[in-house]
């Protein structure tokens, strides 16, 4: 079978399996799998992990289980072992999701798929279901093809169930169970395109640092008639440090930190990111660089939230204290211990009137960015120019995804891809998160594709 006809052959047979897929997804949606019991019961990540592992039993990957990781939730781990000289590929997902926030605000009940104008709405149906979906027809689709014949790779499936409550049970699973896990190629399907259509490597993770900011000027609350003008108020002098991480143009400013870094992937067009990110008409947007230099190459600092008194309910009264909680992006290229230093040392020396100020760190994480040119690289490359008909790109990410780095770390020959089904118009985590089913079946194809060719494309 010539390259073409394979490539016609597995694309016939992912469209034949999408109502199936669409099936899958909806079973997948019902589950209301958030790693938190106290918001769901613990039944309801149980019943998801047992349908992924049955699922990937199916199709093909027999050596399955469910592994109980550090933090009490359960991975399925699903293998199918490579034939003689053959690589291994390790295909993750994750069935958690995020809990639905205000149901309300759902046009359609978030634990059913509806279809509406051409995309299947609920939540999980993107982020991560619909990867998990696309992960598993691939396979069926290439098994299919292959007439129920052996896969042409080793393939191991992992299917986290913590991953959005931020759990570092697979974190710290892994380097525990490396040989379990040891694959050539990692594809991590958790990320996803930069549009509909356009085939996107999701180049870089930024890492991040949460620090809690603490400002104290008083013993206690006072009369703001009788002492204010002179008496130093905590809340005024929180604002005025909190001014000093930004300039008059938005860009972050953190003393040591170097934010003039460039974006050479995929470019963000100003009024779509306007329209993607909801900016209100007129209001200017952070920043001189390019879009994708803001997002992907500079650091960026987010104040989180700030503890002061509530609007309703305040009295005239100056504040003895004020505290905030900032989040620091950074971009590959910068250390996290270092951006750490960097921001507290910046902090420190900003703070006005001699005022008292305590930060405490809550999280550090380092930042990860994939290899290129290697030949599951390649192969990739290849399949997803197949299914999509253009050429891939790259782009970064504002997330962190830990597991990257750990991977990176226990497996430092592999090559790690990162992709999947997810574009802006998902609005994973918010009400209303939807997929479009067409890029379920590209990503499918891509995979499967890929799975097809990468022994062959190892060994040229």
């Amino acid at each position: 079978m010539t390259d073409d006809s394979r490539t016609a052959a597995l694309r016939e047979r992912v469209q034949a399996l999408m109502p199936r897929a669409k099936a899958d997804l909806a079973e997948l949606v019902s589950f209301r799998s958030v790693a938190d019991p106290r918001q769901f019961p613990v039944e309801e990540c149980e019943r998801a992990a047992r349908w992924v592992l049955d699922a990937f039993r199916a199709a093909g990957l027999t050596d399955a289980g469910l592994y109980e990781t550090p933090d009490g939730s359960s991975s399925v781990v699903a293998r199918y072992p490579a034939p003689p000289g053959a690589p291994t590929v390790l295909l993750y997902c994750h069935y958690d999701v995020q809990p639905p926030l205000d149901e309300a605000a759902w046009l359609t009940p978030a634990w059913e798929l509806h279809d509406r104008d051409g995309r299947w709405y609920g939540r999980g149906a993107a982020d991560c279901k619909g990867n998990l979906v696309a992960h598993l027809t691939a396979l069926r689709a290439l098994r299919e093809v292959l007439g129920g014949n052996d896969f042409p790779v080793g393939i191991t499936l992992v299917s986290e169930g913590s991953e959005e409550q931020g759990g570092a049970g697979l974190e710290e699973f892994v380097p525990r169970n490396a040989e379990l896990l040891r694959a050539d190629a990692l594809v991590i399907g958790d990320c996803g395109n930069f549009a509909a259509g356009v085939p996107t490597f999701t180049q870089t993770l930024r890492g991040t640092v949460n620090v809690l900011v603490t400002i104290e000027t008083l013993s206690g609350p006072l009369h703001s008639g009788m002492f204010g003008g002179a008496a130093p108020d905590a809340v005024t002098a929180l604002v005025r440090l909190l001014a000093t991480l930004h300039d008059e143009h938005g860009n972050t400013t953190v003393d040591g930190l170097a934010a003039d870094q460039s974006w050479d992937g995929v470019q963000y067009p100003v009024e779509r990111f306007r329209s993607d990110a909801g900016v209100l008409d007129d209001v200017a947007l952070f920043g001189d660089g390019t879009i994708s230099d803001m997002l992907w190459a500079r650091p960026a600092l987010t104040v989180l939230g700030i503890d002061v008194p509530p609007v309703v309910g305040s009295a005239a009264a100056l504040q003895p204290r004020a505290r905030a909680r900032l989040n620091l992006r950074i971009p590959p290229g910068l250390d996290p211990d270092r951006a750490l230093r960097d921001l507290t040392a910046h902090l420190r020396a900003h703070t006005p009137w001699r005022a008292r100020l305590t930060v405490e760190t809550e999280a550090v994480g380092a930042p990860f960015r994939s290899g290129t040119g290697g030949p599951a690289r390649a192969a990739m490359e290849a399949a997803l120019a197949a299914a999509y008909g253009r050429p891939a790109t790259t782009q970064g990410q504002g997330g962190s995804i830990p597991l990257c780095n750990v991977f990176a770390e226990t497996y430092p020959d592999a090559e790690i891809m990162l992709i999947g089904v997810e574009e802006p118009a998902c609005l994973i985590h918010a009400p209303n998160e939807s997929v479009d089913p067409a890029e379920i079946a590209r990503i499918a194809l891509a995979e499967a594709l890929f799975l097809d060719g990468y022994a062959v494309a190892r060994s040229a």
